[in-house]
């Protein structure tokens, strides 16, 4: 175990922000840093304070993959790839919006980590790559199901196959970055963009993610049920005639995702039943 958490948690004003710190490997993520981001991302899936989510890297980069310094190891693939997905999965269903800040290097698996974040903000000098053939490995965390949806099938064997570097603006140009801003700039970016999510309705925002990430693999009819079965649940909430009041009253609406449905007991016979009585 290493002295320095390989992993920073901060939480301020309802964003919880996630820092790979392994700076020395320019946050290359070994064992310890998967099982540190599988338990940082389960207890901020269960933690209703925080409201938005903010993955980056320490000292300049974003993430260089998976460390392979130490070479193979001797435990069966599919174990370490098990806690892999196990993360993978956690990041792509976390409850809250997420952001990747993203500058050097984001390769291999720390790409597809950044591209399983709902929002991706990069420096210019960020560098992208899918570097897994390189390795002679073939894509993981995510990457052969998140690329063809972003960027088509053609665009992601490319990726895949030739296993490129690009920069930030080639990676916006193809919608794998959503905002390219300064180095200078981009911490206040992301500041004021994580704000504007923790002011959303947590409730609306939840359901609008997973009807997005659903849509993908789904029917229009199967889109419509989904949708009519997310409006009930916002309907439930505070947050809709919060909504409503604030636009009468022209201010600024206070989301909380509180429930809001009556705690009223139904009765134990329906109205109007005969069934029992003598």
């Amino acid at each position: 175990m290493s002295e320095e958490p390989v992993l920073l948690c901060d939480d301020s004003g309802g964003v919880r922000t996630l820092t790979l710190n392994r700076p020395h490997r320019r946050n290359a993520i070994d064992e310890e840093l998967w099982r540190a981001l599988r338990d940082a991302l389960t207890d901020a899936g269960n933690d209703r304070s925080v409201r938005a989510l903010v993955l980056t890297g320490a000292g300049g980069a974003f993430c260089s993959g998976a460390d392979i310094s130490g070479g193979l190891s001797a435990a069966h693939p599919m174990y370490r790839m098990r806690t892999l997905s196990e993360v993978t999965v956690l990041l792509h269903e976390l409850p809250v919006p997420t952001l990747a800040r993203v500058s050097g290097v984001a390769v291999g698996a720390g790409w597809n980590l950044a591209l399983g974040c709902d929002l991706v903000v990069a420096t210019p000098q960020a560098r992208f790559s899918q570097i897994f053939a390189r390795r002679g490995l073939s894509l993981d965390c995510g990457g052969s199901w998140l690329l063809p949806r972003l960027v088509g099938l053609q665009q992601a064997k490319r990726l895949a196959l030739l296993a490129e570097t690009i920069d930030a603006e080639e990676a916006r140009s193809l919608n794998l970055v959503t905002w390219v801003v300064s180095a200078e700039e981009i911490d206040d970016f992301v500041a004021r963009l994580a704000a504007r999510l923790v002011a959303g309705a947590p409730v609306a925002l939840a359901q609008n993610k997973a009807l997005l990430n659903e849509g993908a693999d789904r029917t229009l009819r199967d889109a419509l049920a989904n949708e009519a079965r997310a409006q009930a649940v916002n309907f439930a909430t505070a947050d809709v005639p919060e909504a409503y009041s604030a636009f009468k009253e022209k201010r600024a609406p206070l989301f909380t995702g509180r429930w809001a449905v009556p705690n009223s007991r139904p009765s134990h016979r329906p109205e109007g039943s005969t069934c029992g009585k003598q």
